[in-house]
């Protein structure tokens, strides 16, 4: 995989944090369902802060209510109670227009099933963010080589992603991910869909990412993944049990587990 790139910073945001100080801030964060008469609580009182530049991988069971957070910190759904600050913004009030607008601009997705669309070519899947931040054709072309090459890409551009195999898939959603030059990077289970030696690929690809500046959040069911973080937060029944890096989750896993 192709790792040359003139100027690996292009694909840092400019929101105004400064490097390891608070870019996601929740703050007694609930998420409350009702369910045939009976309250849940999906999230149950989560205050977190992530810094700039970290490399934080969620993890829990099914029904945790990881899933309910990620959706919180990508503004696609919003908290029952508590707030959430994002490069000091509340996201919390905000109407739909401007949480659209927070997605668009602030986060970049990186999903288990890529969502890519198939007709397009390599080159316009990873325009598609700053067609709608309103940039100019020569200018989206430019920005969208450059991720495109950052990834290993660039000269499949004029192949459709059904031409791709899953880890150039997972890739060119990557490449897509970072063009806007987003505060976050939200990693949905990013393997979920690939091979064990993929997977390490890709994640590869992560870590060097973050290695370079980016603010990533990965969501994972697995342990195993979330090892190639740096510091990982545990999920269990809508509450924190474990934040922590990776070295003390690992021993944290050891008792879990009773060995």
């Amino acid at each position: 995989m192709s790792r040359e790139l003139t100027n690996e910073r292009a694909f840092l945001s400019d929101d105004g944090v400064a490097p390891g100080e608070p870019l996601i801030e929740l703050r007694n964060i609930y998420k409350i369902y009702y369910m045939g008469g009976e309250e849940v609580h999906a999230n149950d009182g989560i205050s977190l802060t992530i810094n700039k530049g970290e490399f934080v991988a969620i993890v829990g069971k099914s029904g945790s209510g990881k899933s309910t957070l990620m959706n919180i910190i990508g503004a696609l759904d919003v908290p029952t109670f508590g707030e959430y600050f994002l490069a000091g913004e509340d996201t919390s009030e905000m109407t739909d227009d401007e949480l659209s607008e927070v997605r668009n601009n602030r986060i970049g997705f990186i999903f288990q099933q890529y969502n890519l669309l198939m007709k397009l070519n390599l080159l316009e899947n990873v325009e598609l963010p700053l067609l709608y931040k309103g940039y100019g054709k020569k200018e989206r072309e430019e920005k969208a080589m450059e991720a495109l090459k950052r990834v290993g890409l660039d000269e499949k551009w004029k192949s459709t992603p059904l031409q791709l195999s899953g880890g150039q898939q997972q890739r060119l959603s990557i490449a897509r991910a970072l063009c806007a030059r987003p505060s976050i990077i939200l990693a949905d289970e990013p393997t979920g869909a690939l091979d064990s030696r993929t997977s390490k690929d890709v994640l590869g690809l992560i870590t060097e990412l973050n290695k370079e500046g980016n603010t990533i959040v990965m969501i994972t069911h697995d342990p195993s993944i979330a090892m190639y973080s740096k510091r990982v937060v545990e999920i269990m029944d809508g509450r924190i049990i474990f934040d922590g890096d990776v070295k003390a989750y690992a021993d944290h896993r050891k008792l879990q587990n009773g060995n």
